[in-house]
């Protein structure tokens, strides 16, 4: 067992019933611990850090599914106790060491306490998605899927130049309406897969729930200094609705 019967849910789920096309989901929205890995040796100075969640990815995925009429689903459990965009038989799904920071409560782990992380927080995040997902395929509902996610405006050093990043991997259908829609304001650097891109070994929401369905989607990268505090939030969730919806508009006239 690992999360106490007072802990929450590592599911938050909003907005389910939305008239829009539009699913977006937050793989790494908070940075909570249980209570029982002791904040996994770490002082709380390092669960502040990119390391732990994606700093403003909440906030920016909140507003965006507000003004879309979208659902929402997010995870409020850290990166660091299982990350909830690798497949769990990768060995960075519970990293000894992120960037440079070894993390103790990882050490060492026993298969019944991989397997406690992957059943209460990566499964029922997953299960729940999956579940929404099939709700839609019944009812006959478009579904655009849109993973949320931040970067950090530095790593191991080297300042990242681009404000924002559109990823995907074997499917580009959706992501470059997107791309282009963002591209349209001239004055942002908007990176086509970098610095990251979509894979089987790095990641697991798009594959699992975007291109194993066939599903049109897109991952999109923030910044996170443009987003830590409600005025970047706000600005940035009004850019990606803006094109969201342009895009949106493009990918259902390319249908008919």
């Amino acid at each position: 067992m690992l999360l106490d019967a007072d802990e929450p849910s590592p599911v938050i789920d909003a907005g389910r019933q939305g008239k829009s096309n539009f699913v977006i989901v937050v793989d790494h929205a908070g940075n909570r611990i249980p209570r029982r890995l002791r904040d996994l040796g770490l002082p709380p100075s390092e669960l502040q850090r990119h390391i732990a969640w994606d700093i403003g990815a909440l906030a920016v995925a909140s507003e965006m599914a507000a003004s879309l009429d979208a659902a929402l689903i997010a995870q409020r459990y850290s990166r660091l106790v299982i990350d909830c965009n690798r497949d769990p038989k990768v060995p960075t799904s519970i990293p000894r060491l992120s960037e440079s920071t070894e993390i103790p409560g990882n050490a060492a782990l026993s298969e019944a306490e991989i397997a406690a992380r992957r059943a209460e927080v990566f499964d029922p995040y997953h299960r729940h998605i999956g579940a929404l997902l099939d709700e839609r395929l019944a009812a006959k509902r478009t579904t655009l899927l849109v993973a949320q996610h931040t970067m950090t405006d530095i790593y191991k050093g080297a300042r990242r130049a681009m404000h924002a990043a559109v990823l995907y991997n074997r499917d580009h259908r959706f992501a470059g309406l997107v791309l282009d829609a963002l591209r349209s304001e001239t004055h942002l650097l908007i990176a086509d897969n970098e610095p990251y891109f979509v894979s089987d070994a790095t990641d697991y929401t798009i594959p699992q729930h975007g291109e194993a369905r066939a599903l049109p989607h897109v991952e999109i990268e923030i910044r996170q200094d443009l987003v830590s505090d409600a005025a970047g939030q706000s600005e940035w969730a009004q850019r990606i609705t803006r094109a969201l919806r342009a895009a949106e508009r493009c990918f259902v006239q390319g249908m008919s």
